[in-house]
């Protein structure tokens, strides 16, 4: 499974940011998919989780609920995270995962939160 980031960027406090991952492969719903985020100096933390199937159950961190979405689109191999009244403790690269047969990451996408 290959996932490729997109979307992050530069954005002010209170802002919003729309990264997405694409991800190969023909058993897309059937793979488990998350948010990863690392910040500098910090361990890697999940962020937002999303089941397979068609319906999708997302779970999502303390710090993010309320602000940040995760959503998927089994027909076109697309994950996506809506991430609103961003913070500058939101800074960091943000890695795509799925789970299926094993565990695979994307190259990550730098979010810098700042005024």
């Amino acid at each position: 499974v290959q996932l490729v980031e997109s979307g992050g960027g530069l954005v002010q406090p209170g802002g919003s940011l729309r990264p997405s991952c694409a991800a190969s492969g023909n058993a897309f719903s059937s793979y488990a998919m998350g948010w990863y985020r690392q910040a500098p100096g910090k361990e890697r933390e999940m962020v937002a989780f999303i089941t397979s199937g068609g319906g999708g159950i997302p779970n999502y961190s303390d710090s993010v609920r309320g602000r940040f979405t995760i959503s998927r689109d089994n027909g076109k191999n697309l994950l996506t995270l809506q991430m609103n009244f961003l913070q500058p403790a939101d800074t960091a690269v943000y890695y795509c995962n799925a789970r299926y047969r094993g565990n695979f990451w994307g190259q990550g996408t730098q979010v810098t939160v700042s005024s």
